[in-house]
Order: structure tokens, then C-alpha cells, then sequence
């Protein structure tokens, strides 16, 4: 069992999902905590010093123990992070309501994730394992299909439009976690016309603010409405 911080794989496809296997073994001694309680303490950890600093031993010291006692509830690492995944996507509930307006919804929905990653930046490394896919992550989706059942298109259309926002939302997570400027101060642009003539050229107004709806609307639309109507 691997319990090397950097890991964020999948332990292999012959990895029995976590959510399957039962809360604890059932040899040892009476468990001391619980799967939440390790859960939390993985979370504030990886909040406060980000993903590479949660290990099974990490873990284990915050609670006040000893990471062989943490295989009593987790088989790795992999475990742990699949949990983590699960309960902060769990922070997403209560979904936020547009009744009657499913591009409306799903602009919310999109918004609700940006702050997730906001709230969790590490989530961000690890939101696409494909183990991860635990009850909460099933609920979410769950409800964007909800939210698009209006929407006469093929639902395969449906699935790649839902994955597209987390997609996006997450670049924009990462953008303003890390913003890039782009510097050129001292560098020779004569190769460059392109950039040269683009420098010259008055700014014109700021970005607006609302770039991330804007966005989203315009990949929805795009994505949805100019798929084939559904037949039925």
C-alpha cells in the first residue's frame, strides 16, 4: 500500500470503488474514529497545505494517531482522496433553483462549482479521478440532467455539455488561483509582427466582469441548441 503524498492515481482498475466496501474491517479493536472524522482531518489538511501534504501518516497525526490504524477503515491513499472528492462535491447541496429556466440553472450550477474550487483548491487535482465518482458526485449529475430534461437533444449531447462546464469552470479556477500576465517588458518583438500591431492598438474597455456567465452561456447554447432534435 502506497503512501507516497504526490500519488493521486486511481490504485488500478481492479480497485474495488471505496463506496462498496463497508465502513470498517471487521477484525481489530473497536474503532477509535470514523470515516468522516478522517475525512474532515484529510480535508483541513489539504486545505491548509495542499493535496501533496495529506498522507496516511499525515492524517493519522492530526487525529491524535497512528496511520497503520487508518487501514482499518482505508485501504490507501486512494481511498482517502476518492472520500475527500466526494464530501467537498457534497458542498455543492443545496442545488441552487431556476425554475423553468434550464440555461439559467446551469449558469448557477457552474457558478456553485467555481466557488467549490475556490473553497478547495486541491479538489481541482483530483475532481477528474475516475474513481472518484462517489454518491454525491452520482447526485450532482443526477440533478444537471434534471435541470436539462427540457432540452430536446440526444442525451449523450446532455453528458458532454455537463462535462464541459466542469471543465471550463475549472480553468477558470485555476486562472484566478494562479493569474498569468503576459509580460513582454524587454523583449524584442520585431519577430512578432502580429503582437507588435496588437500592442499598438488602443486597449479599449476592461474585460467584463461577467466573463464566466458569459462563457457558460455561450458554451450551453452552442453545445445543446445546435445539436439535432431529440427524436420522441
Amino acid at each position: 500500500m502506497s503512501d507516497a503524498p504526490a500519488s493521486t492515481g486511481d490504485g488500478g482498475p481492479d480497485r474495488q470503488p471505496i463506496w462498496s466496501r463497508p465502513e470498517r474491517g471487521s477484525r481489530g479493536p473497536a474503532p477509535a474514529h470514523s470515516r468522516d472524522a478522517i475525512v474532515a482531518a484529510a480535508i483541513a489538511l489539504a486545505d491548509a497545505e495542499g493535496l501533496a501534504a495529506v498522507s496516511m501518516r499525515a492524517v493519522a497525526a492530526a487525529l491524535g494517531t497512528g496511520a497503520g490504524s487508518l487501514y482499518r477503515y482505508l485501504s490507501s491513499r486512494d481511498d482517502l482522496l476518492d472520500l475527500m472528492t466526494d464530501r467537498a462535491v457534497g458542498e455543492l447541496r443545496p442545488y441552487p433553483q431556476a425554475e423553468g429556466d434550464w440555461l439559467e440553472a446551469m449558469v448557477l450550477l457552474g457558478r456553485r462549482q467555481l466557488g467549490l474550487f475556490g473553497a478547495h483548491p486541491w479538489l481541482l487535482d483530483v475532481i477528474h479521478r475516475s474513481t472518484g465518482i462517489g454518491p454525491e458526485s452520482l447526485a450532482w449529475f443526477d440533478n444537471c440532467i434534471r435541470v436539462l430534461e427540457p432540452v430536446r437533444c440526444p442525451v449523450a449531447a446532455k453528458f458532454e455539455a455537463i462535462a464541459m462546464v466542469t471543465g471550463v469552470v475549472s480553468l477558470f479556477a485555476r486562472r484566478e488561483s494562479a493569474p498569468v500576465a503576459f509580460n513582454v517588458a524587454g523583449v524584442d518583438l520585431a519577430a512578432y509582427p502580429h503582437l507588435v500591431a496588437a500592442f499598438g492598438q488602443p486597449p479599449g474597455p476592461a474585460p467584463r466582469a461577467d466573463l464566466v456567465e458569459r462563457t457558460l452561456r455561450s458554451l450551453l447554447t452552442g453545445l445543446l441548441l445546435a445539436e439535432p432534435t431529440e427524436v420522441g
